[in-house]
């Protein structure tokens, strides 16, 4: 069969029938540039969106590279937060399954709130492919039970989070005692000045792959919808009349935020999961468990929690408060409209996200403005409608100014008899702008 457009990359054919098993036939722009590099050998630094397809980016050309005669450590993947580790790995299982080498090609999950005594049992054999969280892979180095020495490559998923997690002192040590000419491949929404040092150290010259140009698929539509003086849970309650979501995530600033606006949301009637770092690994664990079950149409979330944890299916994103910053927009937005499917991003705004809005129209993206009448969708006038006007009433003001003539004597009442004047050659101007139409 391989129809499939990654023949180009010289993969081994059983990476090829893989592909075509998981339905893949044209490279998304990440992996068109990061796949070729990893097989030449090269270090990689790869900042794109997320399900920009990043995960398949390294997935195939490392196992394409596997040793299955090699008993041993040959990559090691680190991801910050065990949701995403353990969607890793479940995209490794699948991917041996397919090639079924069940038997020949090892990998094995470490992550904590796990017995770290029974993985420490189980690890007489080590396994070729290691997924985890750095805190779990570099306790089991620590106690000798995991051997990294020999692994050729070493992937650090989401950099940008697992800094703000704390946890890149963790992959430094983990790093520290893994061979000095490790390939390594560094992924991440953004890359932080803060990250920088870190990335000095370990890469030396470095293929750097930036698929930030596109801010969000063109298959992506933004509303801003105002806030005006109403509740935050009543509007979004009038728009879930509204949509038809397969799924939907409500962004929160913050945990309170969240918990107030989800149990809101569920006293209204709605199906709603909730999400964020405040939960014991059980709970999210169980809610992760009933959003795939298809158990809730909504989800709240805050932006760290959503950062790691790897949604399918979502048709829509509310933002129930604009974030602060552009690219945590970018984020939040980058949850829908994948795999080509399409996305809405509904804004509830207030007059302090006019900067936010401003900023990220100024980077190529298109709002429309809407409202919600008699419980259906009405566009209205754009959000900048009004600061248009009276940006235009300032320019017509200086151009009528212009024609006035300055009195060469001063005399009483020159300021009014000034201004009548200027009324008059603004009235004219006005009149002509208007036949022009």
């Amino acid at each position: 069969m391989n129809n499939h457009q990654f023949k180009q990359y010289s993969l081994q054919p059983i990476v090829n029938e893989v592909i075509d098993k998981l339905g893949f036939n044209e490279p998304t722009p990440i992996q068109q540039k990061v796949i070729p590099a990893l097989l030449r050998g090269e270090s990689v630094i790869g900042q794109s969106h997320t399900g920009s397809g990043k995960t398949h980016a390294f997935l195939l050309p490392l196992i394409s590279q596997l040793d299955e005669d090699k008993k041993e450590v040959q990559f090691v993947i680190t991801s910050p937060t065990r949701e995403l580790a353990t969607q890793i790995y479940d995209e490794v299982k699948k991917i041996i399954t397919y090639a079924q080498k069940e038997n020949q090609w090892t990998a094995k999950l470490f992550i904590g709130g796990t017995d770290k005594k029974r993985t420490i049992e189980k690890l007489k054999d080590q396994p070729q492919i290691v997924v985890g969280t750095p805190g779990r892979i570099f306790d089991l180095i620590e106690e000798g039970a995991l051997d990294i020495y020999s692994a050729k490559s070493f992937v650090i998923d989401e950099a940008d989070l697992m800094l703000d997690l704390g946890f890149i002192k963790e992959v430094d040590q983990i790093l520290v005692r893994a061979n000095a000419d490790i390939q390594l491949m560094v992924f991440s929404a953004t890359i932080p000045e803060r990250l920088q040092p870190f990335l000095k150290k370990y890469l030396q010259n470095p293929s750097y792959f930036n698929m930030e140009d596109r801010l969000s698929p063109e298959t992506m539509e933004h509303r801003l919808v105002p806030l005006r003086h109403g509740q935050v849970s009543e509007l979004i309650y009038k728009i879930s009349k509204t949509i038809q979501p397969y799924l939907a995530i409500i962004f929160t600033n913050g945990k309170e935020l969240a918990n107030d606006l989800a149990k809101e949301l569920t006293e209204k009637g709605l199906e709603v999961g909730l999400i964020h770092g405040g939960l014991t690994p059980r709970e999210r664990k169980r809610v992760l468990k009933d959003i795939q079950g298809l158990r809730y149409q909504y989800i709240v979330a805050t932006d760290l929690a959503a950062r790691g944890i790897d949604i399918k299916g979502v048709s829509h994103v509310i933002n129930a408060q604009m974030p602060k910053e552009e690219e945590f927009y970018i984020h939040r937005v980058g949850r829908t409209a994948r795999a080509g499917l399409e996305g809405t991003a509904i804004n509830i705004y207030t007059d302090n996200d006019i900067q936010l809005v401003q900023k990220l129209e100024k980077k190529g993206l298109t709002f429309e403005s809407y409202d919600i009448v008699n419980g259906e969708w009405k566009e209205t006038k754009a959000w900048n409608e009004r600061a248009k006007r009276k940006q235009q009433s300032n320019e017509l003001d200086k151009q009528a100014w212009r024609k006035v003539k300055k009195p060469k004597k001063v005399k009483p009442g020159y300021k009014k008899k000034m201004k009548y004047q200027q009324e008059r050659a603004k009235n004219k101007l006005n009149r002509n702008n208007r036949s022009k139409k």
